[in-house]
């Protein structure tokens, strides 16, 4: 199993070369207004046409939403207990492992092999190997590149990350070398401990 283990960008689609740690990265936290949580609950419909059936129990219309501004240009849209999705300048909203395991359908489901399990969980960067060897799976149907994947591994049931595709699930089966997928969030790093 090939996997390359890169700066510890926990929380970002761009290496940034440091750890999201929670309270120390927090800058400020704003109350999001009715107007711009009708216009986040659409992208996130356009983004994830998934959780269309799910949305008013994710995002309540009665519930107050907040904006955590972090280090790094990264925003959490959160409750007031809780993360729900994030995003870093001006790129999608992702899900949080949390949210995900809740909602498990709302993003399309790689899966890498049982080596590729402890690089992964140490915020490595997905190798296209770790896609296609025997224990990895990837979908039939092919994924563009600059999709927000979930990544299972074999033989687990939930999520070990959330990845963007940095390119398109066929280029991965026939190139078959580099990064395939860029690891945004995985299980145990600063976002999920993270206690607002």
């Amino acid at each position: 199993v090939m996997v390359m283990v890169m700066n510890k960008a926990v929380v970002s689609t761009q290496s940034t070369g440091k750890k999201f740690e929670a309270k120390e990265s927090i800058v400020g936290t704003n109350q999001i207004k009715n107007s711009v949580q009708r216009s986040i609950r659409t992208k996130l419909i356009d983004t994830y046409p998934n959780i269309e059936e799910y949305i008013n129990d994710i995002l309540p219309k009665k519930v107050t939403l907040k904006v955590v501004k972090c280090q790094d240009h990264i925003e959490l849209i959160s409750t007031d207990t809780e993360p729900l999705f994030f995003k870093k300048r001006d790129g999608p909203f992702y899900p949080t492992l949390r949210l995900l395991h809740m909602y498990p359908n709302m993003l399309p489901k790689v899966q890498v092999d049982k080596g590729a399990i402890k690089f992964v969980l140490s915020g490595a960067h997905i190798m296209c190997p770790g896609l296609t060897s025997p224990g990895a799976d990837l979908p039939e149907e092919c994924l563009p590149s600059d999709t927000p994947v979930s990544v299972h591994a074999e033989g687990k049931i939930n999520a070990l990350a959330i990845g963007h595709m940095k390119m398109s699930s066929d280029d991965i089966k026939s190139i078959n070398k580099g990064v395939g997928i860029d690891n945004v969030h995985y299980l145990n790093d600063g976002l999920w401990r993270i206690d607002l």
